[in-house]
Parts: structure tokens; C-alpha cells; sequence
């Protein structure tokens, strides 16, 4: 029975989103309906000190990047960037190859360290632009981004800073660069595969008739630019981009340095008790917000004209982006934190303990997790925290490396977790102006791409040894 309940509320959760009703709205509803089955009393603290507790400290930590994020996106969009850099790409590569450029840019933001969030904002207007002028259905643009943002670059590829791929190497003793054969060879795979099916998607609604979408149908679409404006010359425009990647890379390094000691504590004359930061947990996001904020210092010194004219309504549009996105991840984060508090919950992660191969075991064991919560960072943390030791010990008896269960546990944190109800997915369809109906099924296909990818790299390690 206490399974039931989880599943039921998962269950109509994913319902719920499929449908385009506000998840914002849902999302508690239903966490609060699962506790009312549970335990009737507990259901006042549940929301307050459970649910709303973690949905404030998500928003605590990262609305300052969605935000920021939202604003990055929206002034290479008005500033003319988009478009410099769309009509270069099809003037190089050609309309064609829309969908294999799109997945090269986001897969470089994200490899570089740029969040998949902020990621989704910078994207999107190349993407819609692309899209249009080639012709290809909208609806492919959230599968063709995530396919970039959230598979191979997120966990699969060596040395991707995505904090999927960093949380492991606290319980395993790794590196990022755990694994980099398999990593390569799974990340490999899913692009390939993942190309594979969008353009066979592309090719079956183009015989249909499906174009772009009529303009009347389509939400959230980016501005068009200016007529006779002129172009920014696309190496200015890319150097926004450019300047986020490097500089994140850069911040990340050297805020640690900058900052000696563990912790930051803020002590100001007008505060009752001093603030202490845990330098570990903030220098990532640190990192993030001051390189969005030199990328968008970079639009301005460059598009100052264009952007003056029209930031008063592109800044009002990129807040309201923001609030959403946000919202949407947050409650997301507050719903998983309460199914995984449920003992349905405990019971599933006790049933998975039963599965025999060490690295089999694991890959379930996460990718249901990450499914349950609807959170890759969030199944990963719950999954090793309460295992990693039995993985470990198993693998030992095993001989597998710690660098091969590092690559599993992180791989399989990105299988099954973007399900309808998985924050980045709801954020990625909120951006582009889209619902589950009219895109989530290609969505759906890049996840079990992902899922089959992890036994993949399971049955090259056991029939090759690589690692």
C-alpha cells in the first residue's frame, strides 16, 4: 500500500504535466495527497517544513542564475546576436544541418560548464531562428536542445563540469575524468542515435506537410530583428557565448583561491547573528552568475543601441521567464523531496538492493531514484548516499574500479529522470513556448536513448575491460 500511494502520486503528477496543467499548482497538491494517504496529521508540517522548505532553498540558491540566465538569453535575442549567428551557421553548414548545429552549440555551453538551465535560455532564440527559416517543425526544438544540454554533455563525456558528473567523486573517490573511454564511448552513442532519430522525425513531418508551425499556433517566439537594421558581424555576436564559457571555467577555478578557507561568514553592524557560506557549495553558482553577468556586460558594450531601445519590455519578458522556470524547478524539487520521504519510498530503495551485478544494480537503482524524484542530481545524491558503500564493497569482490561505478552512477542519474514531471524538462518546454503534448514524446525517445546507453557502456566494460 505504501508504494501504491507513491506511485499514485507520481502517477498523476506525470498525468498532470502531460496535460499542460500547472505543475506549479499540481506539484503540491498531489505531494500533499500522498502524505494525506500516509498520515493524515503530518500533512501541515509536510507542506511547510518538507515541501516548501526545499522549494525555497532550490530558489534560494539558483533563481539568481535562472534569472540571470532568462536576461542573457533575452539580450542576445533582441540585440540582433541570434540572428548574426543563425544566418553564418546556415550560410556555413546549411539549413539542412539545423538540427546537428543546434545540438553542437548547446552540447559546447554545457561541456563548458554553463548550467543546462541557463543553457536552454541561451539556445532557444538561435534555435527558433534556425527552425523557422529551415522550415522545421518547432516541437523539435526542446528534444534537439536536450539532446545537447541534457544527455552526453550533462554525465556521459570525461571531465563535464555538470554537477551530475561531480557528485560521485565524494563517494568514490574519483575525478570528473572518471572512466574516459566508456564516457566517450556512451557520449558517442547517444549523439549519434539521438541525431539519428530527430532527423528521421524531421524527415516523416516534412512528408506530412508539418512545417514550422503557423504563426498563430506558436508562443514564446523570439522578436523579429529589426528591418534594415544592420548585422552584427557573427564573431561579435558568438563572443557573448564565448565569454560565459571562458569565464566560468576561469571563476571556477579561481574563486577557491580567492577565497581562503571553507567557509565565507558575513558579519555586517546590522545583522543579528553572522551568515556562514560553505565556499565548496557556492563557488559553482558564484562561478555561473559572474560569467552570465560579463556575458551580458559583453551584448551591451557591442549592441548598446539596440538593446537601450527595447530592454524596458525584453527585461519585463525575461523576469517573467525567469519567475516561471523557476517556479517550475522549485516545486519539482520540493514534490521529490517529499516522495522520497514516504516509506513507499524506502521500500523501493530496499527492493533494489536485490538486483546481483554490481553495476547493473547501480544503474537501476539511480535511474529509478532520478525517475522517482524527477531529478538527476537529486536521484544520484539519494542513490549513493544510502549505497555507495554496498557498490563499492561489490565492486571490490568484483574487481571493477571506483572510476567505472563513478561513470554508471552518473550516466544512469540521467536516464530515467527526465520524465513529464523532471524540472529542466518542464523548464525546457516552458522556454520555447511548447507543451508535453505537442513535444514531450520526442523527449521521451532521447530518455530511453540515454537509459539503453548506460547498459551499453555496462556491456563494453565487462566484454572489453576498458575503462
Amino acid at each position: 500500500m505504501a508504494v501504491a500511494i507513491a506511485a499514485l502520486s507520481l502517477i498523476l503528477l506525470m498525468i498532470a504535466a502531460y496535460r499542460g496543467m500547472s505543475v506549479i499548482l499540481m506539484a503540491p497538491l498531489l505531494a500533499m495527497l500522498a502524505v494525506l494517504l500516509t498520515d493524515p496529521s503530518a500533512v501541515p508540517a509536510a507542506f511547510s517544513g518538507l515541501f516548501m522548505d526545499k522549494a525555497a532553498s532550490f530558489l534560494k540558491l539558483y533563481f539568481p542564475v535562472f534569472l540571470l540566465g532568462a536576461l542573457f538569453g533575452k539580450l542576445v535575442e533582441i540585440s540582433g546576436f541570434s540572428r548574426a549567428i543563425v544566418t553564418a551557421v546556415i550560410g556555413f553548414v546549411g539549413p539542412k544541418r539545423a538540427i546537428p548545429a543546434i545540438m553542437f552549440v548547446t552540447a559546447l555551453l554545457t561541456y563548458g560548464g554553463v548550467s543546462v538551465f541557463v543553457a536552454v535560455f541561451a539556445v532557444y532564440p538561435f534555435a527558433a531562428e534556425m527552425f523557422r527559416r529551415a522550415d522545421i517543425p518547432k516541437r523539435l526544438v526542446p528534444a534537439t536542445i536536450g539532446l545537447g544540454a541534457i544527455t552526453f554533455t550533462m554525465d556521459a563525456l570525461p571531465g563535464t563540469p555538470q554537477i551530475q558528473n561531480i557528485i560521485p567523486t565524494s563517494f568514490f573517490g574519483t575525478t570528473t575524468w572518471a572512466a574516459p573511454i566508456l564516457g566517450t564511448i556512451g557520449s558517442i552513442f547517444i549523439a549519434t542515435a539521438g541525431l539519428a532519430y530527430l532527423n528521421w522525425r524531421r524527415r516523416v513531418m516534412r512528408a506530412t506537410g508539418e512545417g514550422y508551425g503557423a504563426p498563430e499556433t506558436l508562443v514564446n517566439e523570439p522578436e523579429p530583428g529589426e528591418e534594415g537594421a544592420k548585422r552584427a558581424h557573427p564573431l561579435v555576436a558568438l563572443l557573448p557565448l564565448i565569454v560565459v564559457g571562458v569565464a566560468n571555467l576561469c571563476l571556477t577555478l579561481l574563486i577557491p583561491r580567492w577565497v581562503t578557507g571553507d567557509d565565507v561568514i558575513l558579519s555586517l553592524v546590522g545583522m543579528a547573528e553572522p551568515v556562514t557560506l560553505k565556499v565548496a557549495q557556492m563557488s559553482a553558482l558564484w562561478a555561473v552568475e559572474g560569467a552570465l553577468l560579463l556575458g551580458i556586460a559583453t551584448i551591451l558594450s557591442f549592441a548598446w543601441g539596440p538593446v537601450a531601445r527595447r530592454f524596458a519590455e525584453g527585461s519585463r519578458a525575461a523576469v517573467g521567464g525567469a519567475l516561471l522556470a523557476g517556479m517550475n524547478t522549485a516545486v519539482e524539487y520540493g514534490f521529490g523531496a517529499v516522495i522520497a520521504a514516504l516509506p513507499g519510498f524506502l521500500v523501493v530503495k530496499e527492493a533494489l538492493k536485490s538486483v546481483p551485478d554490481p553495476l547493473v544494480n547501480e544503474a537501476i537503482t539511480v535511474t529509478s531514484l532520478a525517475g522517482i524524484t524527477g531529478s538527476a542530481s537529486g536521484g544520484l545524491s539519494i542513490a549513493l548516499a544510502a549505497m555507495a558503500e554496498q557498490f563499492s564493497a561489490a565492486g571490490a569482490v568484483a574487481g571493477i574500479p571506483p572510476e567505472v561505478l563513478h561513470r554508471v552512477a552518473s550516466m544512469a542519474s540521467g536516464g530515467m529522470d527526465s520524465l513529464p514531471h523532471n524540472g529542466a524538462v518542464i523548464t525546457l518546454l516552458a522556454v520555447t513556448g511548447l507543451t508535453h503534448r505537442q513535444a514531450y514524446k520526442d523527449i521521451f525517445a532521447l530518455t530511453l536513448i540515454k537509459t539503453f546507453t548506460v547498459f551499453l557502456v555496462i556491456a563494453v566494460y565487462y566484454l572489453t575491460g576498458l575503462v
